[in-house]
């Protein structure tokens, strides 16, 4: 009896080894978040006469709303993700549609829903849909992929790739392009395959950009990218939200000019500082020091997730994580670099960090998959 016990004892144990570092270093990012987006907002806030808490209070709201969704999806056994796999695909496809009739228009692009008191953009859920669908399907499929199972795979993530190219949002674009791509060749497609990939899709690329399929402010800020140093008065405009981003953060130094400071913060010269440039303010007021630990953080997490990903015990679950792994790395990659003008800018929020209900609700659920697999690897 003693001994079935301790079997028993042992059993649960190893099936509830979950990772509690990734676990907390979410949350601390969550929460830092919260303080840099405050740290951003209030004095302009103030200066306009509103409620300098507003955007501490909704994204603290967010980010505890993600925590707990973080909490119950660890909680799950990610097997059983498979149920859903295919409705929440079909609803990300109705949500990618449905944003061109019902949706809100931006700074060019249309993809948020606006229902008054938040903002739902759904090509950020359906990075993760499509992860969980691709994961499940190769999962179905012990035996292998065959060149019609690949060509599914292709279709299943072509048709809200174009809706979302369509929108447009490049950025998630090519976030998915990515995390499919790797997930294809963990699951066993040929490499040959993969680059006859690689090559058709970088004639798509070329065949959007000299066919006039991708919009003008799209092609301009890539050729900003590339010209950063021109003194053409065009370039100087179309680099402006970068050159100001590079500047604060490089006005921070080593130790930061500290909370609620910095002459780029307060006078807000840097466009989107909450969202997508978030990193400006966390260079401005924290300086190197304070960004390098941030970065770090970043890293442990990706870090994280790759070995939890690497050790799983089946397919879906090295296929989620590595999927995951991907979607928040290079998102990190992406918009730390284009803060500092080594990336092009591409509206990418900085994962926990930039503020958005919908961002922070996808990264607090893709965390709480990555921690369902790690439940049952006890790595």
């Amino acid at each position: 009896m003693t001994d079935t016990l301790a079997a028993l004892s042992t059993r649960l144990r190893s099936r509830d080894s979950m990772d509690h570092g990734l676990f907390w270093a979410l949350i601390a990012l969550g929460v830092t978040g919260v303080i840099m987006i405050y740290s951003a907002t209030r004095q302009a806030l103030v200066n306009a006469g509103y409620n300098p808490h507003y955007y501490l209070e909704r994204q603290g709201a967010f980010v505890v709303a993600g925590i707990v969704v973080m909490y119950v999806i660890s909680r799950l056994d990610y097997r059983r993700f498979e149920i859903a796999a295919t409705p929440l695909y079909i609803c990300s496809l109705l949500g990618l549609a449905g944003v061109f009739v019902l949706g809100q228009s931006a700074l060019g692009a249309q993809r948020w829903y606006n229902l008054g008191f938040v903002q739902i953009q759904p090509s950020e859920f359906t990075v993760l849909f499509i992860i969980l669908a691709v994961a499940t399907f190769c999962q179905r499929r012990p035996e292998g992929l065959t060149m019609r199972d690949v060509t599914r795979l292709l279709v299943m993530a072509g048709v809200p790739l174009l809706l979302i190219v369509k929108q447009p949002d490049l950025g998630t674009s090519i976030i998915i392009v990515l995390s499919v791509a790797a997930m294809m060749v963990v699951a066993g497609v040929p490499p040959r395959f993969m680059t006859f990939l690689a090559v058709a899709g970088s004639l798509s690329v070329a065949a959007a950009v000299y066919g006039d399929l991708l919009k003008k402010y799209q092609i301009d800020r890539f050729v900003a990218f590339l010209n950063q140093s021109s003194n053409n008065p065009n370039f100087i405009k179309l680099n402006y939200e970068v050159n100001n981003a590079k500047s604060a953060i490089g006005s921070g130094g080593i130790h930061g000019a500290g909370l609620f400071r910095g002459l780029q913060t307060v006078l807000g010269y840097v466009p989107e500082q909450r969202t997508d440039f978030i990193f400006t303010a966390i260079g401005e007021q924290l300086g190197f020091i304070g960004s390098a630990i941030i970065v770090c953080l970043l890293a442990y997490v990706a870090y994280r997730m790759f070995m939890i990903g690497r050790n799983a015990k089946d397919t879906m679950g090295r296929l989620l994580c590595l999927g995951i792994f991907i979607f928040f790395a290079f998102s990190c990659f992406e918009n730390i670099g284009m803060t500092m003008g080594m990336m092009p800018v591409t509206g990418i929020p900085l994962p926990l960090l930039s503020y958005g209900g919908s961002a922070a609700m996808v990264f607090f659920a893709a965390g709480g998959a990555v921690l369902s697999v790690s439940r049952r690897t006890g790595n």
